[in-house]
């Protein structure tokens, strides 16, 4: 049975790794759902988080073929109870919706949203949250009118301490 899964793959800082951890993960036909990449906060180790929709032994070959990769020290995934994790949203929206009544400030409270920016044209919403939250709130600006909507990767730490420090500790060491 199919379920969504974070994998986090630690790298080496090298050109074309990406691209590699990318290829191994669509030749095998699985649809990304979300990805980041950013330093870790080890020198010179990078972080790529990838979110997938897949069955768990599909998942586990993925895993196993990328810790085989040149350049790549490690790779895991997990379940999302197992992260902390959020996604950043921004929505550009018509200034004259703000302006026409509360409707659009009430969302804003309403989702916890913020205000980023507020021009003649147009205003800049900020959402943080997961994906459904994000959604929701564009779901409802939608209604109002919106020009632009973009949503970012995910971020996340495990919540498992003992696997992820053990082995990030012997990186440091090697």
């Amino acid at each position: 049975m199919k379920q969504e899964f974070t994998l986090t793959i630690f790298t080496e800082n090298r050109a074309g790794v990406f691209h590699r951890v990318i290829g191994i993960i669509t030749r095998r036909h699985i649809n990304i759902e979300s990805v980041s990449a950013s330093k870790s906060s080890i020198d010179g180790i990078h972080k790529i988080i990838v979110v997938i929709n897949q069955e768990e032994s599909m998942v586990q070959k993925v895993v196993a073929q990328l810790d085989k990769q040149i350049d790549i020290l490690k790779a895991f995934y997990y379940n999302n109870e197992d992260l902390v994790y959020q996604e950043i949203a921004l929505y550009k929206i018509p200034s004259e919706t703000f302006y026409n009544g509360n409707e659009v400030e009430i969302l804003i409270r309403k989702y916890n949203a913020r205000i980023l920016r507020i021009e003649k044209e147009y205003i800049v919403i900020e959402k943080t949250g997961h994906e459904t939250e994000t959604e929701a709130l564009l779901k409802e600006l939608q209604n109002i009118g919106i020009y632009e909507f973009i949503r970012s990767g995910r971020v996340a730490i495990v919540k498992p301490m003992e696997r992820l420090n053990t082995y990030l500790k012997s990186i440091e060491k090697a």
